[in-house]
This record gives C-alpha cells, sequence and structure tokens, in this order.
C-alpha cells in the first residue's frame, strides 16, 4: 500500500519551500532515517532547497563509534551530503540534557541565514514529553512540549512528523526495506523518557489506547493557550516599555507603575516572557523574590537573584543585570594621552569630548568620600550629586573617576551637568551593552 507521508511531509513543509537549505538532524535512529528517506525520495521528483544531512558524534558509549560510517553509508546510498561533528558532553546533573545542550549547539553552528533544520521527533515523542513535563510540575509553556517550529540561531528549527506516530514511520521504514541504528542507550530505564516510553505508556495504552494522541492533542491545546498568554504579555509590556531618564544605560529595564496595576498572575506572564530570552526561569516557589522587589520602599534598592543574573529595582524602574555585569577590574588604569578613547576591562569606552585634559590621566572607581569641584558650586560630594542625577546603585560602583594625581578632575557627563571642568571636554562613558556580551 502506497504511504500517504511523503505528501504529508510536502504540506508541512510548505512554508519553507523557499529556504536556502535544508539541513536533517540524522542520528542514524529509525525517526531520522525515515525522514532523510522521505526527503531524498521526494527531491528526486519535487523542487526542494538543498539537502544536507548532519550528525553529531557525542562520544558518550562505545557502540557510537561505529554510527558516522553507518549514517556516511546511508548518505551515500542516497546521494545526500552528510556532515560529521564531533562535540564534547559537558558533564552534569542529567546527562540526557547535557547532550542535549550540546547537540543543538552544533546544529546552531551550520544553520545559515533563513535555512531550515529538520528533525525527527513525532506524535509519540510530543506525548511523552507532556508526561514527562507534567511531572516535573511545568507550567502551560512547557506542557505546550515541543513546537512544530521554532527559530534556531539565524534560521528554523522545524518538526515536520510531530503529527505521525511512531507506527507509521516504523512501517514505512520496513516498506522501503530501511536500516537503521538501535541506540542501546534508548532501553535504559534509568533515563527518565525510558521509563516512561516502555513502562509507563504500555501501561497507559493498554486501558486507554488513544492515549499517546489524546497527549498530543493536548500538548497542541496548551500551545494554543500559550501562545494567548504570549499575546497578552506583549500588551502588558508595550505599556511597562518606557524610555528611561538613562538613554546612555543600555540594559534591558522595564517602568515598574504599569507592572504593578496588573493582577499577580498577569504580572509574573509578563516577566517570564520578558526574562526568557535573559535568564532559566524561577520555579513557583521563588516568584516571591518578585514581590519583593515589587513591594519595597521606594528609596530601597532591592535585588532579584535569578539563575543568569540579577533583577535590580531603581526607584520606579526595573533593570536586568545579567552575571558577566560584576565581572569587572576595579583596579587603577592609566590614562597616557586622554586625547585617544581608553578601552576599559570589562566596562566599555572612556572618552572625551571636545578639548581633553594634557598628561597622563589615572581612571579609579568609588570608595567613597570623593568629592569634586563644580563650576558655580564649589567644591560638592560625589554622592550628593550621584543622588541628584539619579544614577542607579549598581552603576555606581563602575562609575569611572578620571583623576590627576590625587584630584579627582572628572566624571561622565551621565552623572549630570556638573561633571567636568570648565576649561576641559565632556568626559563620555560608554558602558559595556548586551550586544557586548551581557546577554
Amino acid at each position: 500500500m502506497k504511504s500517504i507521508l511523503p505528501a504529508r511531509l510536502l504540506e508541512t513543509l510548505a512554508p519553507w519551500r523557499n529556504a536556502p537549505a535544508w539541513h536533517i538532524a540524522f542520528s542514524g535512529g529509525l525517526d531520522s532515517t525515515v525522514l532523510l528517506h522521505l526527503l531524498a525520495t521526494l527531491a528526486k521528483s519535487e523542487t526542494l532547497p538543498p539537502l544536507c544531512a548532519v550528525h553529531v558524534h557525542h562520544g558518550l558509549q562505545a557502540a557510537a563509534e561505529a554510527w558516522p560510517a553507518h549514517c556516511q553509508s546511508v548518505c551515500d546510498s542516497l546521494g545526500v551530503r552528510l556532515r560529521i561533528l564531533r562535540v564534547q558532553v559537558q558533564p552534569g546533573a542529567s546527562l540526557e540534557r547535557a547532550a542535549r545542550d550540546a547537540r543543538y549547539l552544533a546544529f546552531a553552528g551550520v544553520i545559515g541565514a533563513g535555512e531550515v533544520l529538520l528533525t525527527g521527533q513525532h506524535r509519540d515523542d510530543q506525548a511523552e514529553t507532556l508526561l514527562f513535563r507534567l511531572l516535573r510540575g511545568a507550567g502551560v509553556r512547557g506542557l505546550a512540549a515541543m513546537p512544530a517550529h521554532r527559530t534556531l540561531a539565524a534560521g528554523h528549527l522545524v518538526r515536520p512528523l510531530l503529527e505521525v506516530a511512531r507506527g507509521e514511520l516504523q512501517a514505512y521504514a520496513h516498506q522501503h526495506h530501511l536500516k537503521w541504528i538501535e541506540d542501546p542507550s534508548n532501553a535504559d530505564p534509568r533515563f527518565s523518557r525510558n521509563y516512561l516510553r516502555h513502562h509507563v505508556f504500555p501501561l497507559l495504552t493498554q486501558r486507554w489506547p488513544q492515549a499517546v494522541s489524546s497527549l498530543a492533542r493536548t500538548a497542541e491545546h496548551l500551545n494554543e493557550a500559550q501562545g494567548l498568554l504570549d499575546e497578552l504579555a506583549h500588551m502588558d509590556l508595550n505599556a511597562a516599555d518606557r524610555p528611561s531618564a538613562l538613554p546612555w544605560l543600555l540594559l534591558p529595564s522595564l517602568a515598574l507603575a504599569p507592572l504593578r496595576e496588573l493582577s499577580d498572575a498577569r504580572q509574573r506572564n509578563a516577566l517570564r516572557h520578558w526574562l526568557n530570552p535573559l535568564t532559566c526561569l524561577p520555579d513557583s516557589d521563588h516568584w516571591a523574590g518578585w514581590c519583593s522587589l515589587r513591594d519595597a520602599r521606594g528609596d530601597a534598592q532591592p535585588v532579584w537573584r535569578l539563575a543568569d543574573g540579577e533583577l535590580h529595582r531603581c526607584g520606579e524602574r526595573i533593570w536586568w543585570l545579567p552575571s558577566i555585569w560584576s565581572e569587572f577590574s576595579d583596579a587603577s588604569v592609566s590614562w597616557p594621552d586622554p586625547r585617544n578613547p581608553l578601552e576599559l576591562p570589562g566596562n566599555g569606552q572612556l572618552r572625551f569630548v571636545g578639548e581633553a585634559p594634557s598628561g597622563s590621566l589615572v581612571i579609579r572607581y568609588r570608595q567613597g568620600g570623593e568629592v569634586i569641584d563644580v563650576p558655580g558650586r564649589g567644591r560638592r560630594d560625589l554622592k550628593r550629586l550621584l543622588n541628584e542625577s539619579g544614577v542607579p546603585g549598581f552603576v555606581r560602583g563602575r562609575l569611572p573617576l578620571v583623576y590627576r594625581g590625587e584630584q579627582l578632575l572628572a566624571v561622565p557627563t551621565i552623572a549630570g551637568p556638573w561633571a567636568g571642568a570648565a576649561d576641559h571636554g565632556q568626559l563620555h562613558w560608554l558602558p559595556q551593552t548586551c550586544d557586548q556580551g551581557l546577554s
């Protein structure tokens, strides 16, 4: 009997038919072998983007040493180019997750602008993912399981077989006499997904034969619900995305007042959406940190520490500081020729606009008790001047101070119109930004 898989696959991949290239994640297992065979066969009668298979070699077990040769043999027989990528899997609590992270990092490195990576996950995988995440207490985004497509590097990750059952793939493989790799680790019940696949799902389907289809359909419903939550988050974040009074400080930030007007659930939804590309999100027990930050006194400067950085509040604004923000040296730096810009280690660039002071200068950082001569105002305490200018506390320790000998000569103009002596140009500081590696 002729399989309907080719027609279904073409229909699913229609939005990406004009992509510059299609890369197939090819492990050599059943799913990716069927996907590769389908695409290579379709390419003989259809105009498809150039095909390239990508095999990631993790080197985690002795049996895997023979897999690249098997994959090369399959690709040669189908006339498809193969790239073999060898990766190092970082040790961690979850070997499954570490291997997945290494694999997708390798995939991201080969996907060009607009190109597509096609993977072989199917409906049974989707059902397993939903149940696995449900048992871990995931929220709506996690229970939406695997999206049918998402961005990857400068291109796209597409899962065209998500609505296809594993049984259909097996039938296709037997019909076309395909050979594939049986990964020994897939039978190891110590891995959670294997336990679900071999011990839990057989019991579920014995009692509820449509369990896999029903769970996969539930994931679709939850994906739709997550889409609505994302739309709501966009609306709420647009209201809070007001320009700050510090345009030179290029860090993600939001006005707090519009967030306060929302219910607690909408606040969490908006913040999850905002923080998602910046850090691993906190679990339910750690959202108390947000409430403490939000409800602190107006003159306080509370901090909510998250996995990959910190959320700071300064007045009525919240700021995201990646972990690397604090990784700079506060040691003194010589500035032999102030006519040229100075790169500060981990702290951006400093330069004079207009006339620069003559002679060698030194950059130091705040110790407390500094005073500076302010034109028309005499000697003034630096701390008070920073308070007047509304410079956030998390910036003050990084604020480069220009000294000649023991005299505080200048502070960057971001700190106020008083920041330079009248007979010199303005001192400008461009702090390190997210574009310079902070995200």
